[in-house]
């Protein structure tokens, strides 16, 4: 990270000093997740696998209310995570949010009888034990405070109530991130560490492609829960509304 973030005194008319962490926010859904963060006043680190990507993208948000910082994060690539959390500690001591955000393998041309399963153990290996890993490297940086909002971005295609057959290993994969979001939120409820996952539904981005809604709308949908003040855990949600698991 290159350097230490603006911080604010906690006062009677001052925003609480916070830091957000973001993965796969160089594009799409992520990068207008960390811009309305920053909006907000937020410390963001932009993750990105590909560090000029994050770099070009953190450029794009220079001069937000808070202070948006390109950071080096393959979700997969548990080195990368430990670095990173280390690095989080040494510049910042704390992490108050976490949005696992990073995803693919969204293909419509899929089904479950002819898929190749390279794409599945990679969905899994993104979607699931990627949040695994930066959730289980980041959560004594949000003990140490008493707080902290992880947000598990994931998608209504892996509620166990819907059928089909499409995108397989995105489909398995997402219900597999639910089930570990009720999991995780059991374990930290009172901790003061909320656990969410959230639907941003279709969006137009380059793996939703046209015709959805504006990356904007579903961008909102995360950073509600990111930044929710009322106790609120352990639930799955699209547009700050509770949906079925």
């Amino acid at each position: 990270m290159s350097r230490p973030a603006r911080r604010v005194p906690v006062t009677a008319t001052a925003p609480i000093y916070r830091v957000a962490l973001v993965t796969g926010a160089n594009r799409g859904l992520g990068f207008e997740v960390a811009r309305q963060l920053g909006e907000r006043g937020m410390t963001v680190l932009l993750g990105a696998r590909d560090m000029d990507k994050g770099l070009h993208a953190a450029r794009k948000l220079a001069g937000s209310p808070g202070e948006v910082i390109a950071v080096q994060l393959d979700v997969t690539q548990q080195d990368q995570v430990d670095t990173l959390a280390r690095s989080i500690e040494l510049t910042y001591g704390r992490l108050d949010v976490l949005v696992n955000n990073a995803g693919g393998y969204y293909d419509p041309r899929a089904n479950p009888v002819n898929a190749d399963i390279a794409p599945a153990r990679g969905a899994m290996d993104t979607h699931l034990f990627g949040t695994w890993r930066l959730c289980s490297a980041m959560l004594p940086l949000m003990r140490r405070h008493g707080y902290g909002r992880i947000v598990n971005v994931s998608s209504g295609c892996g509620a166990t109530a819907t059928s089909g057959a499409s995108c397989p290993a995105y489909r398995v994969s997402k219900a597999a991130l639910n089930s570990y979001t009720r999991a995780l939120a059991t374990e930290l409820d009172g901790s003061g560490i909320q656990v969410n996952a959230v639907c941003p539904g279709w969006v137009a981005t380059d793996m939703g492609g046209p015709g959805g809604r504006p990356v904007a709308a579903g961008a909102a949908g995360i950073v509600w829960a990111a930044c929710v003040t009322e106790h609120v855990t352990g639930g799955f949600y699209r547009d700050g509304q509770r949906i079925a698991w």
